[in-house]
């Protein structure tokens, strides 16, 4: 007998969430981006741990691509542990928490507050003490989540994040792609990965590569890999990891490279030629190179957008071998669903 998992239950809800956020967050999604345009900011700092640290290095990539303004991420213990408030008059501070709980989080917004930032919270929980200490907040409408792993939570983590940088710059071709990602979604989950599957089923590590916005879904990826299914998976941008982990990448090595329709494509391309030339087990997204492995993929998105709409498909492929791999992807070895860190 089967039994669904919450985290394939969760899964499949993702296009209704992504919806759900889109109809629910139109007013706070106005009022925060009104004070963006207020503010001009010339650089945002961004706060998170885990998974809704992946999701602001994606927000990090997609401003800094679309808006030209740089995003870089602080530490929470700056505040939390070290008591220093930040110089961040000018600035906007973007934290991402699904609880909205963790302890150093919220500090380090509040602090963000203290130093002159505009701070707004992305969270799951519009009643969480990190809504309360920022000056906006973005409820997320996700849902309850009981998996360990996020899935739908961190996905609407990004889709608020690309909303608010559409609406902040009143950027039409984006604003189009981010109303369409439910249906792009509903897309991804068609997607069979199984290849993939049964390559990594009794693998022990991996490398996951990406450039750009999917830098950011290669970071999320490896960290699936080690809460879900027990695989010793490290993310590398697909230039860097030509700066010295490639030495390790021959005999069968399974690599997973992902390619999406933009500029960084012909280098994503030349990095996967390379590993096949090494005779690694490269898998790919968005290219047909010989000696690799395509998996399907969800065409024709806005390259901002792209990268998310293939993590939908990779959080399907995950659960599943998570299961193979005989794990139980909803109560991860070791872990929580809230960790809550000072």
């Amino acid at each position: 007998m089967t039994t669904t998992t919450h985290m394939a239950t969760e899964v499949a809800e993702i296009p209704e969430a992504a919806a759900r956020f889109l109809t629910e967050a139109r007013a706070p999604l106005a009022a925060a981006a009104a004070a963006m345009r207020q503010l001009d900011p010339k650089v945002i700092v961004s706060v998170a741990r885990g998974s809704s640290d992946h999701a602001s290095t994606y927000f990090k990539y997609a401003v800094e691509l679309v808006a030209g303004v740089p995003v870089a991420s602080v530490g929470p213990s700056i505040a939390s542990i070290y008591g220093r408030t930040l110089k961040l008059a000018g600035a906007a501070c973007v934290g991402v928490s699904q609880s909205g709980k963790s302890p150093d989080i919220v500090e380090m917004m509040r602090s963000a507050g203290a130093g002159g930032a505009l701070t707004i919270a992305l969270t799951n929980n519009a009643a969480s003490p990190m809504a309360a200490v920022s000056a906006h907040a973005l409820p997320l409408s996700a849902g309850p989540e009981q998996s360990v792993a996020a899935t739908k939570t961190f996905v609407n983590s990004v889709v608020a994040g690309l909303a608010l940088l559409s609406e902040w710059l009143e950027d039409e071709a984006l604003r189009a792609a981010v109303a369409g990602l439910p249906e792009a979604f509903a897309r991804a989950l068609e997607q069979d990965w199984t290849p993939l599957s049964d390559r990594l089923v009794r693998a022990q590590s991996l490398y996951v590569l990406g450039r750009g916005p999917g830098f950011a879904m290669s970071n999320e990826m490896a960290l699936k890999f080690k809460e879900t299914s027990g695989l010793h998976a490290e993310s590398y941008s697909a230039a860097e990891v030509l700066h010295g982990p490639a030495a390790i990448v021959g005999g069968r090595f399974p690599v997973l490279a992902l390619g999406v329709e933009d500029a960084a494509l012909p280098h994503v391309r030349a990095t996967v030629e390379r590993l096949v030339g090494q005779e690694a087990d490269v898998f790919c997204t968005g290219l047909t190179v010989d000696g690799a492995t395509t998996l399907p993929s969800v065409s024709g998105l806005h390259p901002i957008v792209a990268p998310l709409v293939l993590g939908v498909s990779f959080y399907k492929f995950i659960e599943q071998l998570s299961r193979r791999r005989g794990f139980n992807p909803d109560v991860p070895p070791h872990l929580k669903k809230v960790t809550e860190t000072v």
